[in-house]
């Protein structure tokens, strides 16, 4: 793959990527429910997928910083930030999304 062709390729595997780990904070189904539809009812399940989908992205930001290519730009400015920690926590979780202003006047 050439370089001009593997931006593009590592910037749609990262969106890819941040759907799937948001779609897990939201507890919405993602492909790896399909992968282990026998254990979904387990209450750890949920934190598994969690840790699963970010591992991913911490992988894949992993990749595209080892060729250059501004991931940061496809995050907010908090979500770089815990990218960069790369420590997966309830902050994170509950923190993962911009505020609303109605949120940020309280």
């Amino acid at each position: 793959m050439e370089q001009s062709e593997l931006q593009p390729y590592l910037k749609a595997k990262l969106e890819k990527a941040k759907v799937q780990f948001e779609r897990t904070i939201d507890c919405k189904h993602t492909e790896f429910d399909d992968l282990y539809p026998y254990i979904s009812e387990q209450p750890q399940f949920f934190w598994y997928k969690r840790y699963v989908a970010w591992q991913e992205l911490l992988t894949l930001v992993q990749m595209a910083s080892d060729f250059e290519v501004n991931w940061e730009e496809l995050f907010l400015k908090k979500q770089t930030i815990y990218i960069k920690k790369r420590i997966l926590d309830a902050k994170v979780l509950d923190n993962w999304y911009e505020q609303s202003t109605a949120d940020s006047a309280q």
